[in-house]
C-alpha cells in the first residue's frame, strides 16, 4: 500500500492551495504589512543585540500597533477599537465633527465631507464572500507580545 501525495490528503481535508502568489511561501499580505510597519518604524535597530533585544523591542511594538496605530484599511481606525466594539461610536463621532466643520460655509468651494465606512471584515482583512466549502474557522486576535518570537 502506497500512501496519498500530501497534496492529495489536504484536499480530502478541505485545505485548498492558494494560487494568487505561486511559489511564494510569504503568502499573507497582512502579515506582510504588519512586517513592514515593524521594520520601518523609526526606533527599528540596525541590527538586534541578542534574541532578548528583539523580544524586548516586539514587546513595545505590538501595544502600539494593536492601541495607537491607526491602519488605513479600516478606516484609520485602531485594530483594539475594531475589537472592542467601538468603531461605530469612533466614526459618528468624526462624521459629526466634519458635519461641524463644513457647516458654517457649505457654499465655498469645497464639496462635502466624505465619511468613511466602518470596516466589514476581520481586524485589517476585507470582507470575503462565504466560501463555497466548509473550511475550518480562524478566529480574528489581537497580535500579542507574549506569542512574539518564541
Amino acid at each position: 500500500m502506497t500512501s496519498k501525495p500530501v497534496a492529495f490528503l489536504l484536499a480530502d481535508l478541505g485545505v485548498t492551495k492558494t494560487h494568487s502568489r505561486p511559489y511564494v511561501s510569504d503568502d499573507n499580505p497582512f502579515s506582510e504589512a504588519q512586517f513592514k510597519t515593524l521594520k520601518y518604524r523609526p526606533d527599528f535597530p540596525e541590527r538586534f543585540g541578542s534574541i532578548e533585544h528583539a523580544r524586548a523591542h516586539c514587546r513595545g511594538f505590538f501595544p502600539w500597533y494593536n492601541a495607537e496605530h491607526r491602519h488605513s484599511g479600516i478606516a484609520l481606525i485602531t485594530p483594539e477599537d475594531v475589537h472592542y466594539g467601538r468603531t461605530t461610536a469612533i466614526l459618528e463621532a468624526r462624521a459629526a465633527t466634519l458635519d461641524a466643520a463644513f457647516a458654517p460655509t457649505p457654499t465655498a468651494s469645497r464639496a462635502a465631507p466624505q465619511h468613511r465606512n466602518a470596516p466589514r471584515g476581520g481586524l485589517d482583512q476585507p470582507a470575503r464572500r462565504a466560501p463555497t466549502r466548509p473550511r475550518r474557522a480562524i478566529r480574528a486576535t489581537l497580535i500579542s507580545p507574549a506569542g512574539c518570537l518564541k
